[in-house]
């Protein structure tokens, strides 16, 4: 008994453990939480200046066509200037409009909605007009500023009557009301002020009636926000159709809009005895420059606060600024007024010393018009206390009249993360009332005193990872982010919205020892791996005070497969092991993919839905219900060494949460590992993520969703020729090739040609190993080189049909890529001649004989490749690289030479030099976390015609070998996993010596040689004999025998049995899919030739196509100056030089303006989306600390009540690791 206690404690003398790095980051760091406050600081500063920089230039522009003013005394151009100010962002809508009409959706409305949309954009645009070009500039200031803010009367009463039909309104009516009432005792103020308190012409009369009545006119712009609260069925089916037919709609109320504008303003000049003969263009630039700054700054402070509210500072960034820019604005317009010109006569006032100066600047003129609107108004001339009451009062009420009918704004809640649309009603803004039509088209929802018990939606995600003979050290790195996400989302915790379980599925996990089946060193390893990640997360307190958690039962299971491991994570969530036997199932990567798709769509997610069928439930709920969940279901794919945090995950989540025609999302992929061969992959993979993906999802579509990880959507998978399609046996040369060396990119040409839209997410990173020796790296890109172009120029070959089905692909963005891939086949040409350009600097040779030189040697290397093995040819393009990179090392400090020689860097050499330096540098500088990065641009630099000349050529007449390349036989992996197991067994003390084989066997024969099998094996290589039909058989006799084996190691598995459904379920799948191949020595060959003849004939189309290029260079050399084009010498102060130019070609000029304009418009993609990656990693650590908060509350009042152990997980995760090697990060 006294054992028995003694074994619940850990011993005394022993208490030292040996554990993982593991990274804690349970709070979120100091940086992000400035960088959160820093953004939205900046956010609404910029909001605020932009608001006061387009209402200031509006109102100068009102100002300039008052008859009073003088500081443009043709008040024609002022009017034209006010009336393209109202068109501004009509004109901008319909320019967007037009390219989503022509590329995207042309959806045609019902004439009925096209009636009501041009009926109300009439009266609006009539409104506005008549308001801004007709009443407007007979006003003061004062009124001008604050009149604005009266056109939420009619959004504050649909509030009322969307209150009054929501029900609960006694509580929130109140608020509207009040505002209506405000407002309209505005109305009645300023009548008084202009009718009542000083004598009014007519023509001021009338304007004071046309204002009013065009401000209730423009506050029908907004009833969309309303429409749907109202429970009319003819205004839902409006809305609804609007909905659907979004681009035409904007389209028609454009062309209204200005069409209306324009007739208001040609029908107002010639009434108010003003000619059209005085707008010309001299003395126009001042009135072009006012609308010019006015449309820009609205544009911008519209875009800001869309930024505002996606990063969840609505209150501070947007709200705030937008009530205090009418204020502010209106202080500064009083402010000289305020103040009496120096040099004032006494006892007089204020505007009897308004007189203009004979040198007054132009601002000293626009500030003397402010005063003299003011002074023209006998109120403010005569200093009448009751008007001046009025005027002030009138504009007081309409202020706060604005901020009582957009209060809501204020308590306004949103997601995460938001599409515009949720946000705002109409598409654009109105440049004349621009912070009341950002307020007002803030959508509306009616406060209910009941908070909604609606049931939460569920998002399940199947974290599926495929494995392969990892090395103990991955096989941790995968587990532990398993476990770290499991411990970030509890199964108990209910109230986060997701679900997990996880699969790992594990190729080859079997060998035969004798005549029996046993699970191979590698599953024991993970096994072993599981176990000890199990027992880091189940202990929190390693005191040995504390008693040592028991760890708690797991189920070993047989399957038709081979076998599963079924496991319950500590904080609830399921992991299954998926061990399979390839004399059973099909193996390689696809195959597992294939099998967890069918698994956990088709098996557990349809036969739901269809047991509930037979059962008797409807038939359209159940259809309803299972679209949901399909939408709802995600798996993220993972290979078998992936490193990641929770939040890298949810990041990934959001994007398909966001938007429901996402398909997959993937993340920052980061190489991991030691060498010049990972340094030349880290910066790789840094430009391909920081240009390449951005420019990709901006413009377009990612065309590659990694598998290693990505997230995928259940419904797009599912969809028709995705999920059935990408279980096609390769039966063509060209199958092989697209179909099995990049499965990844197979698959998201599958769900791109489908309509499904491929996302990236740049601050999800995960990390990956890397391959760190130069065979591996080749065999690699190997594989990747033709798989991209294949499926490349299959998304292309049906660019027509894709376009029209996918909204987010282009015929301009099929037009971007086809210069990227004219570009990639045309790189071994252009990287022979820069290193022709490199001979021409350091050898000062005669530019044709340096080309063919630099012609010479890749051309031996491409015939030595189709003669001599593969090993051989990857060291000859080692011994190459080397050489190469010696020759751009002294080209880059040539061209360095060379510009001190000529005294000037604007050279095409120089200027191509520094122009890529600075624009790395910059994109390092925007992606600060991986500046360091830059580091190893010199390596890729030098590496460059090695990796885009001689990989090519590498990789093209390697085509027909479709092995995998990598991981095939484990090399220096499988030392180091047995290595490591070996330890843990003899710290085990496990009575079989060495996993059961005599403790003489040399280490060498420890690991079984497992020679990837592949469906096609290379020419050269020798084919593997099929497997006897008895040996599987054997296998299955004796099944019990790895599930006695594995227990003996480790005593917490307990056997158990597949319900036979589930059983028949793999059988079925097993016959119809996944049954190993087995091919005849006569159909070996005969695909085999076939590989080799399409490698022929793409390397003969690949090769002729560079051919043709250096041709066409040598020739244009060879001709001279006849047509080569002559750039002057301009040196640094800008002077020309009068006798020496520069030439270059047509045919590189072409080129190389081509290859500019692709950087530059990736370039730009890449701003734009690090701006819209800091907004979604804001959002996201603002969510998540109030999560954090809101948990950690909780505990504190539980605390009392819960024991220790049940505590809930309050782990808050933002920063992702750093990963170094050997080390693991864990939230």
């Amino acid at each position: 008994m006294e054992n028995e206690d003694r074994s619940e404690f850990r011993e005394s003398w022993d208490a030292c453990r040996e554990v993982p790095i593991i990274q804690n980051e349970n709070k979120p760091k100091k940086r992000v939480q400035c960088l959160k406050v820093l953004s939205c600081a900046v956010v609404g500063l910029l909001v605020f200046i932009l608001a006061l920089l387009s209402k200031t230039t509006f109102l100068i522009l009102i100002t300039f066509g008052n008859n009073q003013t003088t500081s443009i005394q043709e008040k024609p151009k002022a009017l034209l200037g006010i009336g393209l100010v109202l068109i501004g962002a009509d004109v901008l809508l319909l320019i967007k409009s037009m390219w989503k009409f022509i590329f995207k959706s042309a959806v045609m409305p019902s004439a009925k909605t096209a009636f009501c949309v041009l009926g109300v954009e009439f009266l609006v645009g009539f409104g506005a007009a008549v308001l801004a070009v007709v009443a407007m500039p007979h006003f003061d200031i004062v009124t001008n500023v604050m009149i604005l803010n009266s056109v939420s009367i009619l959004s504050a009463v649909f509030q009322v009557f969307a209150q009054c039909t929501g029900g609960d309104m006694k509580r929130f009516i109140i608020i509207p009301v009040f505002s209506i009432l405000l407002i309209i005792l505005g109305y009645v103020l300023f009548a008084v002020s202009y009718l009542v308190s000083e004598e009014s012409t007519t023509i001021l009369k009338i304007s004071v009636g046309l204002a009013i009545g065009g401000t209730i006119l423009v506050s029908l712009n907004w009833w969309e926000n309303y429409s749907t609260l109202f429970k009319v069925n003819f205004l839902k089916d409006i809305c609804e159709d609007i909905v659907k037919s979004q681009n035409v709609v904007c389209i028609l109320s454009s062309l209204m809009r200005i069409g209306v504008t324009a007739a208001v303003l040609g029908a107002y000049i010639p009434l108010s005895n003003q000619k059209w003969e005085l707008v010309t263009l001299p003395g126009y630039t001042v009135v072009i420059a006012l609308v010019g700054i006015q449309i820009a700054s609205s544009a911008l402070c519209r875009w800001f606060v869309v930024v505002a509210c996606k990063m969840h500072a609505m209150r501070r960034s947007f709200v705030l600024p937008m009530y205090l820019a009418s204020a502010t604005v209106l202080v500064v317009a009083l402010i000289p007024a305020a103040v009496m010109p120096f040099g004032s006569k006494p006892n007089t006032t204020y505007c009897e010393n308004v007189q203009e100066k004979p040198d007054a600047n132009f601002i000293e003129l626009m500030i003397l018009d402010v005063k003299r609107t003011l002074c023209a108004r006998n109120i403010v001339r005569n200093q009448t206390t009751q008007g001046l009451a009025c005027m002030g009062s009138s504009a007081l009420c309409w202020w706060l009249g604005l901020i009582l009918s957009t209060i809501y704004v204020w308590f306004l809640k949103i997601n995460r993360i938001e599409r515009t649309k949720d946000l705002f009603v109409r598409r654009m803004y109105e440049g004349a009332f621009l912070e009341q039509s950002m307020l007002l088209n803030t959508r509306f929802e009616i406060k209910k005193r009941r908070k909604d018990k609606s049931v939460k939606e569920t998002i399940r995600v199947f974290p599926c990872a495929t494995m392969w003979h990892e090395t103990y050290d991955e096989m941790m790195k995968i587990i532990i982010s398993m476990f770290r996400l499991d411990k970030y989302r509890p199964k108990s915790d209910t109230n986060t919205g997701e679900e997990f379980e996880f699969h790992i599925y594990f190729d080859d996990a079997f060998k035969k020892v004798g005549n029996q089946r046993h699970a191979n060193e590698y599953a024991e390893i993970l096994v072993e791996v599981i176990k000890e990640v199990y027992t880091i997360f189940s202990v929190e307190n390693p005191s040995i005070f504390e008693k040592i958690p028991q760890l708690p039962r797991q189920r070993i299971i047989s399957t038709p497969y081979g076998g599963r491991l079924e496991y319950t994570l500590p904080k609830g969530n399921l992991m299954m092991v998926h061990l399979k036997d390839k004399t059973k199932i099909r193996h390689k990567k696809r195959w597992s993919q294939i099998m967890y798709l069918y698994y956990i769509l088709g098996w557990r997610l349809n036969r739901k839905y269809f047991k509930r069928f037979e059962e008797g439930a409807e038939s359209e709920i159940l259809k309803e219900k299972l679209k949901k969940e399909k939408e709802n279901t995600y798996i993220l794919a993972l290979d078998g060494d992936t490193d990641f945090q929770p939040s890298a995950v949810m990041l990934l989540v959001d994007r398909l949460k966001l938007y429901p025609d996402v398909g997959a999302a993937c993340g920052r992929i980061h190489p991991t590992g030691s060498g010049p061969m990972v340094w030349y992959q880290k910066f790789e993979y840094a430009v391909g993520h920081w240009l390449q993906k951005s420019a990709e999802h901006v413009l377009g579509c990612v065309l590659c969703s990694p598998g290693c990880f990505s997230l995928f959507r259940g419904a797009a998978l599912m969809d028709d020729n995705v999920m059935k399609r990408y279980t096609t046996k390769a039966s063509e040369a060209s199958h092989h090739v697209q179909y099995d060396q990049g499965e990844d990119r197979w698959l998201c040409t599958l769900l791109l040609q489908q309509g499904w839209r491929v996302e990236y997410c740049a601050a999800s990173d995960a990390y990956t190993n890397a391959p760190q020796d130069f065979k591996e790296f080749y065999n690699q890109r190997r594989r990747w080189g033709p798989s991209t172009m294949a499926n490349t120029i299959d998304l292309l070959g049906s660019g027509r049909l894709t376009s029209q089905r996918n909204s987010s692909i282009s015929k301009p963005y099929i037009l971007y890529q086809v210069m990227s891939m004219a570009a990639s086949i045309l790189g071994p040409a252009t990287i022979c001649l820069m290193i022709a350009g490199c001979f021409v600097f350091i050898f000062k040779m005669d530019q044709n004989g340096a080309l063919a030189l630099a012609v010479v040697p890749p051309t031996i290397y491409l015939l030595l490749c189709f003669k001599l093995k593969s090993d051989t040819q990857i060291i000859i393009a080692a011994i190459m690289s080397v050489i190469y990179a010696f020759i751009m090392a002294g080209a880059a400090l040539s061209i360095i030479g060379d510009i001190i020689v000529q005294d000037t860097f604007l050279t095409p050499s120089g200027l191509f030099l520094i122009s890529m330096v600075l624009m790395y540098l910059i994109t390092a500088i925007l992606h600060p976390q991986e500046f360091s990065l830059v580091i190893y641009g010199f390596v890729y630099f030098l590496s460059i015609p090695s990796g885009y000349l001689l990989l090519i050529i590498y990789s093209i007449v390697n085509m027909n070998n479709v092995s995998w390349g990598t991981r095939e036989t484990g090399g220096k992996a499988k030392t180091a996993a047995v290595g490591a197991f070996r330890k843990v067994m003899q710290a085990l003390g496990s009575k079989c010596p060495w996993l059961g084989l005599p403790q003489d066997t040399p280490e060498e024969a420890l690991v079984v040689e497992n020679k990837a099998v592949t469906e096609i094996p290379h020419a050269e290589a020798p084919v593997e004999k099929e497997r006897p039909l008895e040996d599987s058989i054997s296998f299955d006799q004796k099944d019990s025998l790895w599930i006695s084996h594995l227990q003996n190691k480790y005593d917490d598995l307990d056997e158990s049995t597949l319900p036979m459904d589930e059983c028949q379920f793999w059988k079925d799948l097993q016959k119809k899919y996944l049954e190993p191949l087995k091919e005849s020595k006569e159909e070996q060959d005969k695909i085999a030739d076939e590989l080799r003849e399409l490698r022929n004939k793409v390397t003969f189309v690949f090769f002729f196509c560079n051919a043709l290029w250096l041709v066409a260079t040598f020739f244009l050399q060879a001709i001279g100056d006849t047509v080569s084009i002559k750039i002057p010498k301009v040196y640094p102060n800008g002077t020309y030089s009068q006798t020496e130019t520069f030439s270059i070609d047509p045919i590189g000029l072409m080129f190389l303006l081509s290859f500019a304009i692709l950087l530059l418009m990736q370039f730009l993609a890449m701003v734009y989306h690090r701006i819209y990656t800091l907004i979604h990693f804001v959002a996201y650590a603002d969510t998540e600390l109030k999560k954090y908060k809101k948990r950690a509350r909780k505990i504190a009042q539980s605390q009392e009540n819960q024991p220790r152990e049940n505590e809930p997980e309050t782990s808050f995760c933002i920063q992702n690791p750093s990963t170094h090697r050997g080390s693991i990060t864990m939230v």
